[in-house]
């Protein structure tokens, strides 16, 4: 079986320390990891793919179009907009979301090589 180490100490130093420096601030991690998490649910990603193909749709539309309840579909919205990837607004008694452009850009990345969703 083969090991997932090196079994001798084998540092390219300056390589190394040039990419340390250069990392992804642990902040900005978060973040990104965080709004990749929310599309890795299969209600979201469904959810998202609805918002993409239909623009802006109320809970009541998205509920309709994911067969899931309105409740579990608001949690579900809520997850995505608190991960900047879906943005609300209000009309009269409805709130609308639609995909941001980062959660456009995010879906496109996820959905990349697949035939049309």
């Amino acid at each position: 079986m083969l090991e997932d180490r090196c079994d001798l100490l084998c540092l390219d130093l300056p390589r190394a320390e040039a990419l340390r420096h250069a990392r992804l601030d642990p902040e900005v991690a978060d973040e990104l990891a965080g709004s990749a998490k929310a599309l890795g649910d299969p209600t979201r990603l469904t959810l998202a793919v609805a918002l993409r193909d239909g623009e802006e749709l109320c809970v009541c539309d998205l509920s309709w179009v994911a067969e899931r309840s309105e409740n579990l579909v608001s949690h579900h919205v809520r997850a995505l907009r608190t991960a900047g990837l879906v943005r609300s607004r209000r009309e009269g008694k409805m709130v609308m979301y639609a995909l941001t452009d980062r959660g456009r850009a995010l879906l496109d990345v996820v959905l990349e090589g697949r035939v049309k969703v």
